[in-house]
């Protein structure tokens, strides 16, 4: 469990440690020719003065510092500044700044079997400093690993789109923010671990694999005519339907039923056809 450690302020051992080279090189020159025991104090300032440089420690913006002694963990630092510890202690320094990863695009199968090809783009940042140092091995390469895990995840609990499965709540085409969530969520709950914090993930490319991409194409162009066609039909069902209902109403002309056939026929080949349709005049009757 990570621990905030507030560490003394090193400027003050900045200065003394500044006072010891200078006494060290005072003594050490003045004693060389005069009294070994200047040279042996002299000596001894040098060690104290690497000493505390030894214990000196600076701190950027946005970064921490995990502390342990010999193999037990101390706690973590988390202000910037200069601050001096105790000389003995391991550092370990690592970055509290928000990171991008631009995750290689994967080719995976969604929950109907299609070979598709995803991948993501994400936010970071490192949250607990103790997990993130002792509870996995380079933290770095472990959210890299577990990110693509989760995208493979992600990609077999749902369909590409809804052409396949009707009845499907949620599709990675159509999902849009709740796919994100779901996303985020999933790499929260991997990632926790290493005490890593999601700040956003989104799916920046999404599209069949190069193999069933033509053959999806055609199916989705097939698929959007249906659609149009029937929206076609039904339109002009309901014009058919309104004029003869005019025609009657008002008494404009009596038609029988072979007459409202034909007319019902020729009013569909006009309204659902795809291309214009050229009047023929009729100089005689229906029945000659």
């Amino acid at each position: 469990m990570e621990k905030t450690l507030k560490p003394l302020s090193g400027y003050l051992a900045l200065v003394i440690s500044l006072l010891l080279f200078v006494a060290g090189l005072y003594l050490f020159i003045n004693g060389v020719d005069q009294n070994t025991t200047f040279v042996i104090l002299g000596i001894i300032c040098f060690i104290a003065f690497a000493f505390f440089m030894k214990g000196l420690m600076i701190i950027q913006p946005n970064h921490a510092r995990v502390l342990n002694f010999f193999g037990k963990y101390v706690g973590s630092v988390k202000d910037n500044g200069l601050f001096f510890i105790n000389p003995l202690y391991n550092s370990q320094k690592i970055s509290l700044r928000s990171e991008n990863l631009q995750g290689q695009t994967l080719k995976v199968n969604d929950k109907m079997g299609n070979p598709i090809e995803i991948g993501v783009v994400m936010v970071w940042k490192v949250g607990d400093t103790y997990k993130a140092a002792f509870d996995v091995e380079r933290y770095s390469d472990f959210v890299k690993m577990q990110s693509e895990a989760a995208v493979r995840h992600l990609a077999m609990s749902f369909p590409y789109d809804n052409l396949e499965d009707d009845h499907a709540p949620i599709t990675l085409r159509e999902g849009g923010e709740k796919i994100n969530q779901i996303l985020e969520q999933e790499l929260t709950d991997r990632l926790s671990k290493a005490g890593i914090i999601i700040q956003e993930a989104r799916i920046s490319h999404l599209a069949y694999a190069s193999e069933i991409a033509g053959a999806m194409l055609q199916r989705q162009q097939a698929t959007a005519i249906v659609a149009a066609r029937t929206k076609i039909v039904e339109g002009a069902v309901g014009m058919v339907d309104l004029a003869l209902k005019k025609l009657s109403a008002e008494n404009i002309v009596e038609l029988d039923d072979e007459r409202k056939a034909a007319m019902v026929s020729n009013l569909m080949v006009v309204l659902c056809g795809e291309k214009a349709a050229q009047p023929i005049l009729n100089a005689g009757t229906l029945y000659n």
